[in-house]
């Protein structure tokens, strides 16, 4: 029998296959479900700096502001940040308690402000690792990109002085200089980079002229993007690469990790057909495996990377020429 236990980040999971942060994972009865059917590991639903804000703002209004001792605005506001936070906390200590494969917790951020003081809470309540989901939209047409790309690096600090837990940042590919940005993260001591995160795309209503998501669950066809990346990164970068968005059946999976992926993460392919496709993909991975005489998932990991390719150039082609000119 094929042996497909990985270890990423530093953390030792049964198989690459981690269930990612999504609304599919923010209870106990999930989690747990989860584990049944046989993933490496989780990713908790992210806690995000709007949704502290939020509950501030909810329990405290402007107009009672106008109106109140500072000290009782001093205590609202810590009530709101704790509640938010303790059942955040709450869920992972459930979650440590009731299942043994690695809880992930993840901060859904965009600066660098008090909310990292909220990760030593995290730690304490038993999380494995930690998981950044940072995405800065580079849409301010006066802000230089060295500017934005300075905000990814203050977070990572002011985190990284609070835990000593593994830490991974989850980004997008809007960089444009992706690989050498990516390097330079990686030389700040975070354990993983997840490639990539994946938004809110707005669309129109033209009969509403409202603005409306699109394109809510991924594809397997997007895939092709991340695939391209890891492979350019993997073992040339000093930290672990985890794959995400795309990856709906073993087959994606499989790819990820020839391509040089320590572990991959899904969350669409869940929504659409349940739990069970997570034994679906363990299953198919294994049995590829035996196949072709693997019996560790590192002897064939990163096969197809670019450092060990027999043509790495094939991953920076990006013109179609050849297709478009009926080259075979």
């Amino acid at each position: 029998m094929a042996d497909l236990s990985t270890n990423y980040m530093g953390l030792n999971l049964r198989n690459p296959l981690i269930v990612g942060s999504s609304g599919l994972t923010n209870s106990l009865s999930n989690i747990r479900e989860i584990e049944q059917n046989g993933a490496g590991a989780v990713v908790l639903k992210s806690l995000f700096e709007e949704q502290i804000r939020f509950e501030i703002r909810k329990v405290f209004s402007f107009e009672d502001a106008q109106k109140s001792y500072t000290e009782a605005e001093d205590y609202i506001k810590n009530y709101a940040r704790t509640h938010t936070l303790n059942e955040y906390t709450n869920l992972i200590q459930e979650a440590k308690n009731n299942t043994s494969i690695p809880i992930i917790a993840s901060v859904n951020c965009m600066s660098a402000t008090e909310w990292t003081s909220f990760a030593s809470d995290i730690q304490e309540a038993g999380a494995d690792a930690l998981e950044l989901n940072i995405f800065i939209l580079p849409s301010d047409i006066d802000a230089e990109g060295k500017n934005i790309e300075k905000i990814y690096f203050d977070i990572i600090e002011a985190v990284k002085a609070k835990i000593n837990i593994p830490i991974s940042v989850k980004l997008s590919h809007h960089f444009s200089g992706l690989g050498e940005f990516f390097k330079k993260l990686s030389w700040t001591g975070i354990n993983g980079i997840v490639c990539f995160n994946r938004f809110f795309n707005p669309d129109i209503d033209i009969n509403t002229l409202k603005l409306k998501p699109s394109n809510i669950y991924s594809t397997p066809e997007e895939i092709t993007h991340s695939l391209r990346w890891i492979a350019i990164l993997a073992d040339r970068i000093q930290c672990d690469l985890c794959a995400s968005t795309g990856i709906h059946d073993s087959t994606g999976l499989i790819k990820q990790l020839l391509a040089g992926a320590k572990a991959g993460q899904v969350c669409s392919t869940l929504y659409k057909n349940g739990f069970n496709e997570i034994e679906k993909i363990v299953t198919g991975l294994e049995n590829w495996m035996e196949q072709n005489n693997y019996s560790k998932i590192e002897d064939f990991r990163g096969k197809m990377s670019y450092k060990k390719s027999i043509n790495p150039a094939a991953y920076h082609r990006v013109q179609f020429m050849k297709h478009f000119a009926g080259i075979e």
